[in-house]
């Protein structure tokens, strides 16, 4: 294995790593460079891809079949190595939790749809929906007066 260093201070940090395949040490490195770095980017996993991703223009995160995964702006699903409640204690403040599974960016919700049963639905720019909880909806109401 070969290490290459580079420091150029007008450069944007990058690390990049060239394996024949994954393994226990590329994951600690992973977590290492990775750790707790949720400023703007976040790393989302589709397929065999890893993209860095903008955190303002993820629309929510959810929790499907105990996997964590992020729904962007293009309507794709990246999965998350992170769980609902680590994202939720390092996302911005227009990150708001609106049920049990999922965490919504308030700036990308398009408009809210009331059911005639009186639940409450989050309708999001690229179109998906999901379901606001009564006791989320209650906490929204108050703190942003709606």
């Amino acid at each position: 294995m070969r290490f290459k260093l580079f420091i150029d201070k007008t450069c944007q940090e990058e690390v990049v790593v060239t394996v024949r395949a994954r393994t226990p040490l590329i994951d600690e490195i992973e977590r290492l460079v990775l750790q707790d770095s949720l400023t703007d980017q976040l790393p989302g996993y589709l397929d065999d891809e890893i993209t860095m991703l903008d955190v303002q223009q993820i629309e929510c995160f959810l929790v499907e079949r105990e996997k964590t995964y992020a729904l962007y702006r293009d309507g794709k699903r990246y999965q998350v190595r992170k769980r609902l409640y680590e994202l939720e204690n390092v996302l911005p403040e227009n990150f708001e939790k609106i049920n049990k599974s999922a965490i919504a960016n308030w700036k990308q919700i398009a408009k809210f749809k009331v059911q005639l049963s009186g639940a409450v639905d989050a309708v999001f720019k690229s179109g998906y929906v999901e379901c606001i909880s009564r006791r989320c909806f209650a906490e929204l109401k108050r703190r942003y007066a709606l």
